[in-house]
């Protein structure tokens, strides 16, 4: 008679990868939590204190990074990269992420492998000082080779109603604070790796002083303590993913106003140097972050505080002209 596993399904292993996650994922819960992982679903308590609560959802995955991060058997930091990519969409309409949920599928399942992915998952909740309330492995035998897996990420936050109209504040003359980024994030790889291809690179080329695949495979910077500590000073934000600035900043302002940088401005670690030699600068800036990850925009008497208290810097203003203008 057959059997899930002579199938390629090992029921055993599952359960305990599940056995070995629970402490990691008890870690990231606070006193809203209710009950512990191995329900059906996870349940969490409404947090007190607002007058008119509204519940915002994103979700997000890490892409082709992960084939780098596969090849390389640099397996922790794509976790953090999944919660960054939900996260810092949800702050950017002013909710603060409150829990998390993943979905791990792969064609093998390695329980020291998702292990060390979901480790990294548990990081990025604690970085965004969220719960990971729940999660699904999923082992697929004739959906991917043994090794690889795909990931996706659930982030739900809270905030005030007032403040999804934050937006229409923004006017022309206010600031545009860039928060750097730690590298490429998450965006772009596909366009990366034909790069490495045409330079005749490998992972284990030395770029910087160190092996190419330490750099690439950076976890994308998490900006939720900035905006916490920073949001009744901010108009709107803007994250920089898939589309660059210039098409991710005009979702930040009211229609009929645009934005005016200066390219020589922004702070792009070497790596962006690196693939602009085989990309057109425009192309650059449609594809990838260009080194800002988040744009805060902040009324200019603002500003300084702002800079200080973000490590920021000052990127550019609101432009009374549609569009953005990088010169």
């Amino acid at each position: 008679m057959l059997s899930y596993k002579d199938s390629g399904v090992d029921i055993d292993e599952g359960n305990a990868l599940v056995d070995g996650l629970k402490p990691l994922v008890q870690s990231t819960f606070d006193a809203n939590v209710i009950g512990g992982i191995g329900s059906f679903a996870g349940a969490y308590a409404m947090p007190s204190g607002y007058k008119q609560p509204v519940i915002l959802g994103a979700t997000d995955g890490v892409g082709t990074k992960l084939r780098l991060a596969i090849d390389s058997d640099i397996l922790e930091s794509v976790g953090i990269d999944l919660v960054a990519m939900c996260v810092n969409d949800l702050i950017c309409n002013f909710a603060t992420p409150i829990f998390f949920l993943d979905y791990y599928a792969t064609g093998k399942l390695d329980r020291s492998s998702a292990l060390r992915v979901i480790q990294g998952i548990v990081e990025g909740c604690k970085l965004a000082q969220c719960a990971l309330i729940g999660g699904e492995s999923a082992e697929m035998p004739g959906m991917y080779a043994p090794k690889d897996f795909d990931l996706a990420g659930f982030a739900v936050g809270i905030a005030e109603r007032e403040d999804l109209g934050r937006i229409n504040s923004v006017q022309a003359g206010d600031v545009l604070v860039a928060l750097p980024s730690s590298g490429l994030h998450s965006n772009g790889y596909s366009l990366v790796r034909k790069v490495l291809e045409r330079a005749n690179f490998t992972l284990d080329s030395v770029f910087e002083g160190v092996p190419l695949a330490q750099i690439l495979l950076a976890p994308t910077k998490i900006y939720v303590k900035a905006f916490l500590d920073l949001k009744d000073h901010i108009k709107a934000l803007a994250h920089i993913t898939g589309g660059g600035i210039v098409e991710n900043l005009p979702r930040a302002l009211p229609k009929g106003l645009g934005a005016y940088i200066q390219k020589t401005t922004i702070k792009a670690p070497p790596i962006f140097e690196l693939l602009r030699q085989y990309v057109s600068e425009e192309e650059c800036f449609r594809t990838f972050n260009m080194g800002v990850g988040m744009i805060f925009v902040v009324d200019a008497e603002n500003a300084d505080f702002v800079l200080e208290k973000s490590g920021g810097y000052v990127l550019g203003r609101v432009d009374p002209q549609n569009g953005v203008r990088l010169q």
